[in-house]
């Protein structure tokens, strides 16, 4: 797998809704369409390691692996329709557009059908597996089980870069954004939908955004959480945000009695830490949350600070990083040791890694040649992270990228945006920048909240309410500022009471 400090957004699954749906009459009749054939049949969608499942209708449509060679190699994307429970519903259908790079949509619906609940009420789910995950020529790579808890050499990353390209279900160069909009269509098309309605979640952001530009005609409404900017390449700015998000959580803390007084001078302590790891390697013995087998965590800066911000994606595993660091600075890794291990273990299950340096090489490392270093070097990130990443991407094939990935967006489209205050990866300030570019928008921050808001407070109902409402004008957006984040946890036996 691809190193959990390199990986993007990856959302971790809830616990699932069982849904039992009927088929639609829509369905029936949704065979022979401009777009292909699309046969759907009863099937239960199942989250990555979790429990309960999601009745659907599931079936897959052919496409050309190189869509300049029509006549060339077919590959089989997954689809999988959720039907409206109120049949008389007309409403348009919500496709989803999953994160990571590289998560499916079935994994990503299946976790968090609770939270699209009140939408499914009124509204078909289409969920399109984007071509390179789950059940779509889903490209994976076979890296040692102890490469997500290392830091290898540039040369260990070369050759185990080489290994993962050469042994593709695909051709690397075919699985980028600008392709997977051609598939959105498709599925449009085959199931015979005039007008869709599209939730994109981290670099799905991205991908609904680019559907926009080109079939921007067809779509009803989106919805976009943790928002990348529409015109700017990831990686550039990570080391900053992923600064100014752990920054917001050490003035939590200081301003939070419990927290403060049980974790005195956190961030002075914290950048200790980190001159220390310049020097030291750490190593660490725990059980493998899956086999029990005892596993050896090694921790220098790259390695410590790569779980840091992991663990401070999420308000919920934020809400343990002031006890972690605590303990690390204390010389005890074991706590942050045994959840790196179990949230790298969530993302092997959760993310196909082949498609996730397909998107990464093709779309933002390239941009990378003119960063600057000085000012990434002064973050707790500094450039390794993004030197690893460039060193991983050499030798991958130039992929089949639009000229207007990046170009400025400009549409009518109804659209609702949502941010986390504490977000590290996309943070307020690019929705803000997305936001310029639509004519009917609300652009939400949630105070206190990290990566992705489908699952926080009302944000359920106020995505049902906007796409039922088919405008942001007059959406009522106030009970999100009601949200809190957890509350920090100051010992093993959690928060304080």
């Amino acid at each position: 797998m691809l190193p959990y400090r390199w990986l993007r957004s990856a959302v971790p699954s809830l616990a699932a809704l069982v849904l039992l749906l009927p088929p639609s009459a829509a369905e029936a009749s949704a065979g022979t369409r401009p777009g292909g054939r699309i046969t759907l049949t009863d099937c239960r969608l199942t989250p990555p390691g979790g429990t309960g499942s999601v009745l659907a209708r599931c079936g897959r449509l052919e496409v050309a692996e190189n869509p300049a060679e029509p006549a060339g190699k077919r590959i089989s994307l997954s689809v999988a329709v959720v039907r409206a429970l109120d049949a008389r519903a007309h409403a348009a259908p919500l496709f989803i557009v999953a994160g990571g790079p590289g998560q499916a949509a079935s994994d990503f619906y299946a976790g968090y059908a609770q939270a699209f609940a009140p939408t499914a009420r009124s509204h078909d789910i289409v969920l399109l597996d984007q071509r390179g995950t789950g059940g779509s020529n889903r490209l994976v790579c076979a890296f040692p089980d102890d490469f997500d808890v290392a830091a290898p050499p540039p040369s260990v990353i070369r050759e185990l870069s080489a290994t993962c390209r050469n042994n593709l279900a695909g051709r690397p160069e075919y699985y980028t954004s600008s392709v997977a909009i051609r598939d959105l269509e498709a599925v449009r098309l085959a199931l015979g939908y005039d007008r869709i309605a599209l939730y994109g979640v981290s670099y799905g952001t991205r991908v609904v955004q680019h559907y926009l530009r080109h079939y921007g005609a067809h779509a009803a409404a989106v919805v976009l959480d943790g928002v990348m900017q529409p015109d700017r390449a990831l990686g550039a700015d990570t080391p900053l945000d992923a600064a100014r998000a752990l920054d917001i959580m050490f003035r939590r803390c200081a301003a939070t009695e419990s927290c403060s007084s049980r974790f005195p001078d956190l961030a002075v302590r914290f950048e200790a830490m980190l001159s220390d790891l310049d020097r030291h390697t750490y190593t660490v013995k725990v059980p493998d949350p899956s086999t029990a087998e005892p596993r050896t965590v090694a921790f220098d800066r790259n390695q410590f600070t790569g779980a840091v911000r992991l663990l401070n994606y999420y308000s919920v595993t934020t809400a343990v990083l002031p006890y972690y660091i605590d303990r690390a600075a204390k010389g005890d890794f074991a706590p942050m040791a045994s959840e790196l291990l179990l949230l790298s273990g969530h993302l092997d299950e959760q993310l196909a890694y082949g498609m996730n340096a397909a998107v990464a090489c093709a779309e933002d490392v390239p941009s990378y040649a003119g960063i600057d270093r000085a000012s990434l070097a002064r973050t707790y990130l500094g450039t390794g992270q993004l030197d690893e990443l460039a060193t991983l991407c050499e030798g991958w094939p130039r992929g089949v990228v639009d000229a207007d990935l990046f170009a400025p967006l400009h549409s009518s489209v109804p659209a609702l945006l949502l941010s986390g205050e504490a977000d590290p990866v996309t943070p307020p300030s690019a929705a803000a920048h997305a936001a310029r570019g639509f004519h009917d928008v609300a652009n939400v921050v949630v105070t206190g909240q990290g990566h992705g808001q489908l699952a926080v407070g009302c944000a359920p109902w106020l995505v049902a309410r906007f796409l039922n409402l088919g405008t942001a004008k007059g959406l009522d957006v106030g009970c999100l500022k009601t949200a809190a984040p957890d509350p920090f946890v100051i010992g093993p036996t959690g928060p304080a009471p």
